[in-house]
């Protein structure tokens, strides 16, 4: 090891000491650490413009929930059931479900999310966003990634590269996914960005992520083998030129590290007293309900983490209901409450001015029947997404359909303008985030995307 490196051990010892004592914030100890040995990929780095939001939730519902059924109230619909409004197409489908008014905006809402309808005053929903594929595996990669063709960084991934992490000792991104959806990792992928900016994914239940107990007893060992192979690390890699590669495995190994010191208090639900579990459901205590999801995801975004996504259902038996729609009254029961109880306890916490959430699925389904008279099939033309917090208006919808909700018929919104807009929330400028790669210049939104400032408070 040089002079230099030396110099700037002790320099980096001295901080940590302080550290420890309450001399150095979050920040400065990062920075600090960024400083030593020529910079940290996961630094937290300032955004093009102040920023409304330091954290992003992302729901995702897997399979297409049904636009028609849940926040999209069509009278019109309902009273034309049975009909049909081109010739040789498939007859309207009247929701099941009764609608009704819910907060000071008096948002209709069905039956099937009465807790969510308990926080609409706190919610912006998106009624006219348009994909541009119908099949599942293409418009989950198309919502999740920006591309419908082939696997491109997700979300999450462009905001860990564009913002770092307020934490570097748990993951930039995390991903709760008890079951795969469709295109598996590639929803949560770094793709050609730094392996560093991937998903964490961690498996709900009582083993979220195997093997974070350290084999080493002794603490001050356990120290002096981080530092020892932290240096070794570092000469590895200044002698192979810093390669990209090498730096971003390096990176992910000492979150590893770091998951190990404070990933089981993170995830440890049993700390919340009985109100906060009561407050997120029945199911909350079970680690693997979705309860408990989105209590981690609070006590993530707690932590410094910068992204969360939450899937509640994998490829198969999820939203996508061809032949009998009534099963979405199954799996609303499961989300409804816990998803109301995220915005009721970040807001009592002073949190949701800085949390952007994000409701969405690949595509809704259409108002006419499908494979039964039941059933709904795909639809990405026209569907609903939800947002709350995070500098977004509330007890705002933006964008009408038609009277069946088949199509935009005033503020249409593509899932690029979407995309365009959580970025300016984060603080990123869309068209400035990008990335060389093969001889071009990549961005989430592609050549694509307009940010709708009308939904911005």
């Amino acid at each position: 090891m040089t002079q230099k490196h030396r110099l700037h051990r002790r320099r980096f010892l001295k901080g940590a000491a302080c550290a420890a004592a309450g001399g150095l914030a979050l920040r400065e100890r990062l920075s600090l650490a960024a400083e030593l040995h020529g910079g940290h990929p996961l630094a937290p780095k300032p955004g093009h413009f102040p920023a409304s939001a330091k954290h992003l939730i992302i729901f995702f519902f897997t399979g297409g929930l049904s636009h028609v059924d849940t926040f999209d109230y069509k009278p019109q619909l309902q009273k034309d059931d049975g009909k049909k409004i081109r010739e040789g197409g498939r007859p309207l489908k009247a929701s099941p479900w009764k609608f009704q008014p819910y907060g000071e905006c008096g948002k209709m809402v069905s039956e099937l999310f009465p807790h969510v309808g308990s926080v609409v005053d706190q919610m912006c929903f998106l009624h006219t966003v348009r994909g541009d594929s119908g099949g599942h595996s293409a418009a989950t990669l198309g919502m999740l990634t920006g591309s419908i063709t082939f696997p491109m960084p997700s979300i999450g991934a462009w905001i860990s590269y564009g913002l770092g992490t307020r934490n570097a000792n748990l993951p930039p991104y995390v991903v709760l996914a008890a079951k795969e959806p469709y295109n598996a990792y590639l929803a949560w992928d770094s793709g050609f960005l730094p392996g560093c900016h991937k998903g964490t994914r961690f498996i709900p239940g009582s083993d979220p992520l195997p093997n974070l107990a350290s084999p080493i007893a002794s603490v001050r060992r356990r120290e002096l083998e981080r530092l020892m192979l932290h240096d070794l690390n570092q000469a590895h890699l200044e002698q192979r030129g810093h390669a990209p590669e090498l730096q971003a495995r390096i990176t992910s190994l000492e979150t590893a590290q770091g998951l190990m010191r404070e990933a089981p208090e993170a995830l440890d639900i049993g700390r919340e007293p009985r109100y906060v579990l009561d407050l997120y459901g029945a199911e909350s205590s079970n680690p693997a309900s979705f309860g408990a999801q989105c209590l981690t995801a609070r006590r993530l975004v707690e932590r410094g983490v910068r992204v969360v996504q939450l899937f509640d259902v994998g490829s198969n038996n999820n939203w996508d209901n061809h032949s009998d729609i009534s099963v979405h009254e199954r799996l609303s029961r499961n989300v409804d409450q816990p998803i109301a109880a995220l915005v009721k306890d970040l807001r009592l916490r002073g949190l949701l001015d800085e949390t952007l959430i994000v409701g969405c699925s690949e595509f809704g389904r259409t108002p006419w029947e499908d494979q039964s008279p039941k059933g709904r099939g795909h639809y990405n033309r026209n569907f609903t997404c939800f947002l709350a917090g995070g500098g977004v208006k509330g007890s705002f919808s933006y964008g009408v359909s038609d009277e069946y909700g088949a199509k935009a018929v005033e503020n249409p919104m593509h899932v690029h303008d979407l995309h365009a807009t959580v970025l300016h929330l984060m603080g990123l400028d869309h068209t400035r985030l990008t990335y060389r790669y093969s001889g071009r210049d990549f961005r989430l939104t592609d050549v694509h995307g307009e940010v709708v400032s009308e939904i911005i408070a």
